[in-house]
């Protein structure tokens, strides 16, 4: 029987998908640190993570029966997905199923910061009934600059738009913008223009830094920030700065450079107590709804991948969308892409009276993915010697 290790409070749509499957699921609420989660890998098939576990080089080097990994959120830069890949790790993640949770926490904070709704609440609950519009604000004709125009920024985009927002978005890619948003040609020419900016911008390590003095100084004047995307890509003191200065005039902030690994650990950050700051624990995709569709996506994924060797929408694999084998014998062959490895594979197979029956490769840079089907019975001397090539990373039988 496989074993599935989840960490990080998975929802359970994902166990049950797996065990229906036969596959033992194995389930623990908070993240693990590298030599806790070499251990718990002992024996184990399929990880699936959120955001806290780091799973290193080291840890796939030292789980030899993993599969594959599964990020049960959108980033994949908590998984060195070259050394899995190296080590024959397929890692799949859920780019698209979160897409609305964080678009609607993103719109209900753009209102609650231009309304200031955080300082009349707490205003009440002391006991104070400060009734005032001062800096209270329509976000309706107002502009919102999104950084990032992807799944979420495209999405949030239109609904801006649809309750009177001006859009104006920025992104280093060609994209197309949707509805009246404008392109932005660069960083700057946004921040000129909008009253409110928000980052959705992606893990990769180049937008480390991307937001930090020299850019809150050129925001507009009173205006509103937000980051719901990776804690590393702002400078969270300056943002403090600019906020005790009058020139920021609020922001929300669901993500940081350091996060606690479980839920109650106590938190820490420049940002807390400012006036007009919401400050929410990484919740931009947790709503029941995304949490359901992440786990049956990326539960899907591994039981598609285990059933048919398909890599459809992996991270670092070569891509191939795969039926089921119809009685056939199939090799799933992950390899360094050189030269002449599907010749040594087909003349291995005719070297030993293997008729193919279907065949199908995919390359991604260094890495080459062929997936054969063959008729008949298949000896062990044909995995043997297909598993013994030079450029042989793993090979997987499916039947």
């Amino acid at each position: 029987m496989l074993r599935a290790l989840f960490l990080e409070n998975l929802h359970p749509v994902a166990h049950d998908l797996l065990t229906a499957q036969g596959i033992e699921v194995i389930t623990q609420s908070g993240a693990l640190d590298e030599d806790e989660l070499i251990s718990a890998l002992d024996g184990v098939s399929l990880l699936g993570i959120r955001s806290k576990t780091q799973v290193t080089e080291r840890v796939v080097a030292n789980a030899p029966e993993l599969l594959a990994i599964g990020a049960f959120c959108i980033g994949t830069n908590q998984i060195d997905l070259g050394a899995a890949a190296q080590h024959g790790v397929a890692a799949f993640n859920a780019p698209f199923s979160n897409t609305r949770s964080v678009v609607e926490i993103a719109l209900a904070e753009i209102i609650a910061l231009a309304r200031r709704l955080t300082e009349r609440d707490r205003a009440l609950h002391e006991g104070v009934w400060d009734k005032t519009a001062d800096g209270a604000h329509e976000v309706r004709g107002r502009t919102l600059g999104i950084v990032g125009y992807g799944n979420i920024g495209t999405q949030l985009s239109v609904l801006a738009e649809n309750l009177g927002m001006s859009v104006v978005f920025y992104d280093t890619q060609e994209k197309l913008a949707l509805g009246n948003a404008r392109r932005a040609e660069s960083l700057d020419e946004l921040l000129a223009v909008a009253d409110t900016v928000t980052l959705h911008v992606d893990g990769r390590s180049g937008n480390a830094g991307l937001f930090g003095a020299e850019q809150f100084a050129k925001m507009k004047p009173r205006s509103i920030f937000l980051n719901l995307s990776r804690g590393f890509v702002v400078d969270y003191a300056a943002l403090r700065e600019a906020i005790l200065a009058g020139h920021v005039a609020g922001a929300a902030v669901d993500v940081f450079p350091v996060e606690p690994k479980k839920r109650g650990e106590a938190f820490d950050s420049e940002l807390r107590g400012l006036p007009n700051v919401i400050l929410t624990p990484h919740i931009g995709g947790s709503t029941q709804e995304a949490q359901e569709s992440i786990g049956r996506f990326v539960a899907g994924k591994f039981r598609d991948y285990l059933a048919t060797a398909s890599t459809t929408l992996s991270v670092n694999l070569p891509n191939l969308a795969l039926e089921q084998a119809g009685g056939r014998h199939r090799f799933a062959h992950l390899h360094r892409n050189t030269p002449g490895v599907l010749a040594n594979v087909n003349q291995t197979l005719a070297e030993h009276g293997v008729n193919i029956a279907g065949q199908l490769l995919a390359t991604r840079g260094d890495l080459g993915y062929v997936v054969t089907d063959v008729d008949g019975e298949v000896s062990t001397d044909v995995i043997e010697a297909l598993g013994a090539m030079e450029q042989t990373i793993r090979l997987r039988t499916l039947s």
